[in-house]
């Protein structure tokens, strides 16, 4: 959708001055001050809302997985699948390599504004606990799918997708991959040091074996959040290059989003069960085939969206035939 021209503006020729009649730009000093605070005001905004997701990050101890050697190691272990994930996003883009700088900017903003959504599950959990298992269903679709999304977008939105080198559509699939890993990075050194007992701590590389079965189950988990936040991601690099049609296309890249999320915390415990009656496997195997099956699935999507791109990128980059190309080659009559 182009820029909106006012009447005079569409009528005038470049001769016409129409600064504050028909358009605007800074020329006087009052316009400079008025600039310079409107972009302040914008910068605060950001700087405000990562100020208070760092503050959250301290106080629920997200920073464990620095200070703690050992739970940084089975954090950093427990996020290798999603990290292998985004990367193969991030190969994808057929337009151009993303800069590291925003790459690393994404990363550690989903770490951070993955703390809101921790909070906001926290708050309203108790509300949702007394209609049984019902009740963590809608947890699960009204709370936690929409409001882990939609903080994973907002880690894309507050920096890598107003930069001019966001210039791509499929830009928001790499991007929301990246959002994607930070908070399925934190959200691990959170379940890794809150799950295993105090005792457990001081063990030193013991902790290593202590803490396997939880890192594998989170090992897993991971891939979703990379998966789940590229879909968003990719929708909203559709809508930064569709502006009229800007809002409509970021919901529906969260309605997805969250509702495959949703759907994989309803269903991979009774999933998980139905794989082991079936097969007679006990223990993680059948976490493991159903986590699988359910993310191979998502992933598909993903990549089918990408390929699309990737295709429809190369057909509209295909040189013009010339006029060689229509010269009718010569029969052995001629």
């Amino acid at each position: 959708m182009s820029q909106p021209r006012d009447p005079i503006e569409e009528a005038a020729d470049d001769s016409m001055d129409l600064y504050e009649v028909a358009t605007w730009e800074a020329r006087s000093r009052l316009d400079r001050v008025a600039e310079i605070l409107w972009w302040a005001a914008a910068g605060s905004a950001r700087l405000a809302v990562i100020g208070v997701a760092f503050l959250l990050l301290v106080g629920i101890g997200g920073f464990a997985a620095i200070t703690d050697p050992e739970i940084g190691l089975l954090t950093v272990l427990s996020a290798v699948p999603a990290v292998g994930l985004a990367a193969y996003v991030y190969s994808t883009d057929v337009t151009s390599s993303e800069p590291v700088s925003l790459l690393v900017a994404t990363f550690l903003l989903g770490v951070l504004t993955a703390n809101f959504a921790a909070l906001l599950n926290t708050a309203l959990r108790p509300f949702f606990g007394g209609l049984g298992g019902i009740g963590m269903i809608l947890f699960f679709f009204i709370v936690v799918g929409p409001a882990e999304e939609g903080v994973k977008l907002l880690a894309v939105r507050l920096y890598a997708y107003t930069d001019d080198r966001f210039g791509a559509v499929l830009d928001g699939a790499v991007y929301g991959a990246m959002a994607g890993l930070g908070f399925a990075v934190i959200e691990n050194a959170l379940y890794i040091t809150r799950q295993l007992p105090a005792t457990e701590l001081d063990l030193g590389l013991g902790l290593i074996g202590a803490g396997g079965g939880i890192t594998a189950i989170r090992a897993l988990a991971g891939p979703g959040h990379v998966i789940y936040s590229a879909i968003a991601g990719y929708y909203l690099g559709l809508a930064k290059f569709n502006p009229g049609r800007r809002g409509p296309i970021v919901v529906k890249g969260i309605l997805i989003a969250a509702f495959v999320h949703a759907t994989y915390n309803a269903t991979v415990g009774i999933g998980s069960g139905v794989i082991g009656l079936i097969t007679g496997l006990s223990g993680f195997a059948p976490f493991l085939i159903y986590v699988v099956i359910y993310d191979g699935i998502l992933a598909l999507f993903l990549l089918g969206k990408i390929q699309q791109y990737r295709d429809s990128y190369r057909e509209a980059h295909r040189p013009a035939p010339t006029e060689s190309d229509f010269e009718s080659e010569l029969t052995e009559f001629e």
